[in-house]
């Protein structure tokens, strides 16, 4: 198997990467049990640590089949450790996709590792290492709403309510942006394998602009109605309400003093 030529040094969890999920585990915990003088905080701290795990998640699922598929070299490049300062990209990979939550409340996603494409061999291939990525977050997406889709929510705190239901947008966005057949994004590159060369060349210019392009479409106040009443429509589709959603990310932006009359006490 190709795992065999990868160190265990490779494959050995990064210190940074624990380091994040002792984040999330001890503000969930702040969450869940109110501990915190400021719900927001422990929400903002909850929510930012879940997010760039599941980032770091996406970035190890791209690496992990590519691995598989063949490309060697993904060990030595430190991919498997889940170390976002590894990746080629952690500016776009981690950073600002992090900064986009903050500003906006959108799963943008980032910029994926390097992998060596010469080394695999198959279509099939190709295209599942580029739909790892998207659907680590489908399966993240499953799990923040299984409490409201298995009708498991008693019990839960109102505050770690919120805070899932603003996860799972997140996720739900950040699975939808992934997959759309755009130039750099994963979604191109599920169905590039299959495109003739000459349009794969004319098509490779304009990647890097894909995701800014995203971005600045999703701003259009039509477009963005439009999109986010498809997000609520599967969430809702999950069992997660529009105000579970909303309050979510009300205490999650605690900092710009938002109405919250609608959302009630998040104390247990």
């Amino acid at each position: 198997m190709t795992t065999a030529t990868v160190r265990s040094s490779d494959r050995r969890i990064s210190p940074v990467f624990l380091g994040i999920v002792a984040v999330m585990a001890v503000s969930g915990w702040a969450v869940w049990t109110d501990f915190s003088a400021n719900a927001g905080v422990a929400v903002f701290l909850f929510v930012t640590a879940a997010w760039i795990v599941s980032l770091c998640l996406h970035e190890y699922a791209h690496a992990r089949t590519a691995l598989h598929g063949g490309d060697i070299s993904i060990g030595a490049k430190g991919y498997l450790t889940l170390n976002p300062l590894k990746y080629t990209h952690a500016l776009l990979s981690i950073v600002l996709p992090v900064v986009f939550v903050i500003m906006g409340g959108i799963g943008l996603p980032g910029g994926a590792v390097f992998i060596e494409r010469n080394r695999i061999r198959g279509r099939w291939k190709h295209s599942l290492i580029s739909a790892a990525g998207p659907l680590t977050n489908v399966l993240f997406a499953i799990v923040c709403t299984a409490p409201f889709w298995l009708g498991a929510l008693d019990g839960v705190p109102l505050g770690f309510q919120y805070a899932l239901g603003f996860l799972a947008l997140l996720q739900v966005t950040a699975a939808i942006l992934n997959f759309l057949p755009v130039p750099g994004l994963d979604g191109y590159g599920v169905i590039e394998p299959w495109l003739s060369y000459k349009v794969r060349r004319q098509v490779e210019p304009y990647a890097q602009f894909g995701l800014l392009g995203v971005f600045v479409i999703i701003l259009i106040p039509g477009v963005n109605e439009v999109f986010f009443d498809a997000i609520h429509a599967i969430l809702g589709g999950l069992g997660v309400s529009d105000l579970d959603a909303y309050c979510g990310r009300n205490l999650f932006s605690w900092w710009t003093a938002r109405n919250e009359f609608a959302c009630g006490p998040v104390s247990s």
